[in-house]
């Protein structure tokens, strides 16, 4: 069992869903992401989302690109990030997802990042822009070294593109609630709910809810009937707004702690 089927498993024992933070690595640099992370895990966190800076990160909505870029600026590549990863490995169990797109792990090379990857503790890849259709050479060195690798839905994929998912994903399907980028809104779609139920009556996996979230409100909903709320866009920008690395990693943890204090209300409330 991976960390993150067991991080999942021992949540719905506890009648919660999972709180999963998004990060760019290396905004405004790696020695505060380091910061954030123990931050994210201290607030609550129960699975984080490492996002490799990308400079053409179009599933990205204005926000998350300001972090890339500043992440760029400071030269960052890959081994510099798994140099990150190990130090934080060093005090944590919790599950590390690498967040990206193709472009820069092929460049890499697919079995070299994978490799590298897990020796670094990344417990799973979710690859933006890759389709399921043409996700086999990664899925190959993801199985090759006990990585899960999560897909995308979305509010337009049909019954056969959930059914094409459903057996080649690990650790979770990453439901997208809008059709659009990333980026925090003022309120959630009346459909997803029933959208969300459609997905988990094709896949056996657990089921998280991303893009748009940015209350507590918000992620509390999201617990009322999925099993994980992924928070990018409001955390970046609470992380960009705060003024001195210490600063930032503190805000980064303030916040997530409110969003997890509010789902676990929602979990006290569903079961009065």
């Amino acid at each position: 069992m991976s960390r993150i089927e067991k991080t999942f498993a021992e949540l719905r024992k506890r009648g919660e869903a999972a709180l999963i933070p998004f990060i760019t690595a290396g905004d405004p640099n790696l020695a505060t992401t380091l910061k954030i992370l123990r931050a994210l895990e201290a607030g609550g966190a129960d699975c984080i989302e490492l996002g490799i800076p990308f400079s053409d990160p179009t599933a990205d909505g204005p926000t998350i690109q300001r972090s890339s870029e500043r992440a760029l600026k400071n030269g960052l590549a890959l081994p510099q990030i798994f140099s990150t990863l190990r130090e934080f490995r060093k005090t944590s169990q919790v599950p590390v997802i690498l967040f990206g797109y193709f472009n820069p792990f092929f460049r890499y090379g697919l079995e070299k990042f994978c490799r590298e990857a897990a020796a670094a503790g990344a417990d799973g890849v979710l690859c933006v822009d890759l389709p399921p259709e043409e996700s086999g050479e990664l899925k190959r060195w993801t199985d090759d070294c006990a990585l899960d690798l999560i897909f995308l839905l979305a509010p337009t994929s049909d019954g056969a593109r959930i059914n094409l998912v459903a057996p080649r994903g690990r650790g979770f399907v990453y439901y997208v609630s809008v059709t659009g980028v990333t980026g925090a809104r003022r309120s959630l779609d009346d459909d997803l709910r029933g959208r969300v139920a459609r997905v988990r009556k094709a896949v056996s996996l657990p089921v998280g809810v991303g893009f748009g979230i940015s209350t507590p409100k918000q992620a509390a909903a999201i617990a009322e009937f999925a099993d994980a709320a992924v928070v990018g866009s409001a955390l970046v920008a609470k992380i960009e707004a705060a003024q001195g690395y210490d600063a930032k990693a503190k805000s980064a943890g303030a916040f997530i702690a409110s969003l997890k204090r509010a789902m676990r209300r929602t979990k006290r409330v569903r079961a009065a």
